[in-house]
């Protein structure tokens, strides 16, 4: 599943013990990949979210978006075909959630990813190329015309 599924929670879930690039390596470290690839990776995958001179602080250095982009690039580490994000802009200021909305789409359209967000904002459904809703059990399409929902 790690390497088919990554995950982003409204709350980061960072381990507070490690430094930003020890929790976005935790994946490799789990999926047994080789140490210089895993720290590699995980290198250029926060220079490419703009923490490369973050990398050695802990999540308590660092503001919420960028802990929450720690997040989101631990959940792309293993270079998952599916990423799931729940409330992924729930904690975030407009700049940061506008951000987040841009990397997720530059790595789905780079990556060849698909991105599933689950969100109750209007902003972040309007970003997708696909708006379902979720009533009575049953999920429903909904049409976005002229930047409306």
């Amino acid at each position: 599943r790690s390497r088919t599924v990554g995950f982003v929670f409204q709350f980061h879930q960072l381990l507070p013990e490690f430094t930003a690039l020890e929790n976005v390596m935790m994946p490799g470290w789990v999926a047994g990949a080789s140490r210089a690839a895993t720290r590699e990776r995980a290198e250029s995958l926060l220079r490419d979210l703009g923490l490369g001179d973050r990398a050695e602080h802990k999540p308590g250095e660092l503001s919420g978006g960028e802990q929450q982009r720690v997040a989101v690039a631990r959940a792309l580490h293993m270079k998952p075909a599916v990423l799931l994000a729940d409330e992924p802009t729930g904690n975030l200021d407009r700049r940061a959630s506008a951000m987040l909305l841009e990397i997720f789409e530059r790595y789905r359209s780079r990556e060849q990813q698909a991105i599933v967000i689950a969100t109750h904002n209007p902003d972040v459904a309007q970003s997708a190329g696909r708006v379902v809703t979720l009533e009575d059990g049953y999920l429903r399409p909904i049409r976005i015309e002229s930047g409306r929902i």
